[in-house]
């Protein structure tokens, strides 16, 4: 495994895309990874998903109390679907200054900001997108004779993913549920339109949704080609199913 030095690792994409599932399999698997990653704690204004604890998941605060982080030096609040997210800056330079790898998994709106941040100008990156359709299908699907609109596609791509994943943790899905899917479905493609942005992309069909990821114990499908790629960019390794997306791809 090639040395590498502390950095910041950034995981992100669309809600439902299998990045949770990722970083699972990758503890599960590729053990000796994942103990490098330092999960960052984000504050958020939403409430817990079933399984999610205080403080290890995120901190769950109060809108109020996410608003007033704005007016703290060191912060970045950003609204994501409707809640707002804030991170803690010093939490990054603190892991990276003590030779640890702050690792963050979530939406691209917030990672973008990692991205670009000037307080994180200086600390290196390795940035992974994870996006439900490869380079080849969205330049198949960009056709004009197949007409197709890639908004719409992209949020019923989502919205199918989102409604298993829901129902498998609730059941019965209340009003306030389906508005929570078809908010987060709907950003799905501004969300994909910052991939280039990022280092690498894997594609990945299999979302949080999918039994590929454990049914098995092993992943198998793309969520193995998946965690194989995600694998090899943290040990400084290329990987031929990770893509390299050119800038205001997809148009």
């Amino acid at each position: 495994m090639t040395e590498q030095q502390s950095r910041l690792v950034i995981l992100s994409g669309p809600s439902c895309v299998g990045k949770g599932p990722l970083h699972q399999a990758l503890s599960v698997h590729h053990s000796e990874l994942a103990v490098q990653l330092e999960l960052l704690v984000l504050y958020t204004s939403r409430d817990p998903r079933p399984g999610e604890q205080d403080g290890i998941h995120y901190h769950f605060r109060s809108r109020e109390e996410v608003e007033n982080l704005k007016s703290r030096d060191g912060f970045i609040v950003m609204d994501v679907r409707g809640d707002l997210q804030g991170l803690e800056v010093r939490t990054i330079l603190e892991a990276i200054q003590t030779g640890r790898n702050p690792f963050y998994e979530g939406n691209p709106f917030i990672a973008s900001q990692l991205l670009t941040h000037t307080l994180l100008a200086e600390v290196p990156k390795l940035s992974v997108f994870l996006s439900p359709l490869s380079a080849a299908e969205f330049e198949y699907l960009n056709d004009p004779n197949r007409r197709v609109d890639f908004d719409s596609l992209l949020t019923d791509i989502m919205r199918r993913k989102l409604l298993r994943r829901t129902v498998k943790q609730k059941g019965l899905l209340a009003e306030p549920d389906l508005r929570n899917i078809e908010r987060r479905a709907g950003s799905a493609y501004s969300e994909i339109q910052l991939a280039w942005h990022f280092d690498h992309v894997i594609p990945n069909h299999d979302g949080e949704d999918s039994e590929n990821w454990n049914a098995f114990y092993y992943p198998i499908g793309d969520a193995f080609e998946a965690t194989k790629a995600f694998a090899s960019l943290l040990q400084g390794e290329e990987s031929p199913y990770a893509e390299h997306w050119n800038e205001g791809f997809p148009g």
